[in-house]
């Protein structure tokens, strides 16, 4: 629940202090694809957010059906087949998820280098994010997640945005 901290302005030698007493339990977790199809279709991207509220027997992160459910759907989104870039978390190779992505004719899996987030256009998508809910004082978790969703929303109507993000990769859309 703490937020990011950014910078303000106050008068020399009069920091300015805000108390706030919140529970320190929740969190919202975000799954993103940026998608990108040359022949000159916007950029498009797809979210979701999971959001533990500290209950007990509540999952804190994403499961392994709310990843294949958030591909089933950005497949049946995009009429298309989907090729997925993902970084080198262990949770995205787990033997049960590569066995149900080989399965799968619709998706091939391709996985990036390790230590490499500058080459993963979602990760500054979330580095905007972060930039864009600093200095926010929130009374929970639900108002976390409120404007984490509206945050997203507003990144999904900058296509122009998007495709920067591919940009700073360095990598093409474009073949050879």
């Amino acid at each position: 629940m703490s937020p990011p901290r950014g910078r303000t302005w106050a008068r020399r030698g009069a920091r300015p202090q805000v108390t706030v007493h919140v529970r320190k339990r929740g969190r919202v977790n975000a799954l993103g694809a940026a998608c990108y199809r040359p022949g000159g279709h916007r950029p498009r991207f797809a979210y979701r957010l999971h959001t533990w509220h500290g209950r007990k027997n509540e999952s804190k992160s994403f499961t392994l059906d709310e990843y294949r459910a958030f591909l089933t759907a950005l497949h049946h989104q995009l009429h298309t087949p989907v090729v997925l870039v993902w970084d080198n978390v262990s949770t995205h190779k787990t033997p049960e998820f590569t066995a149900w992505a080989a399965r799968q004719k619709w998706l091939r899996v391709f996985h990036l280098p390790r230590y490499a987030p500058e080459l993963n256009a979602v990760e500054w998508i979330w580095s905007w994010l972060k930039r864009g809910i600093v200095n926010f004082l929130l009374a929970g978790i639900d108002d976390l997640e409120a404007l984490v969703r509206s945050r997203l929303k507003q990144i999904q109507y900058r296509p122009d945005a998007i495709t920067g993000c591919l940009a700073d990769t360095g990598l093409i859309t474009k073949p050879p």
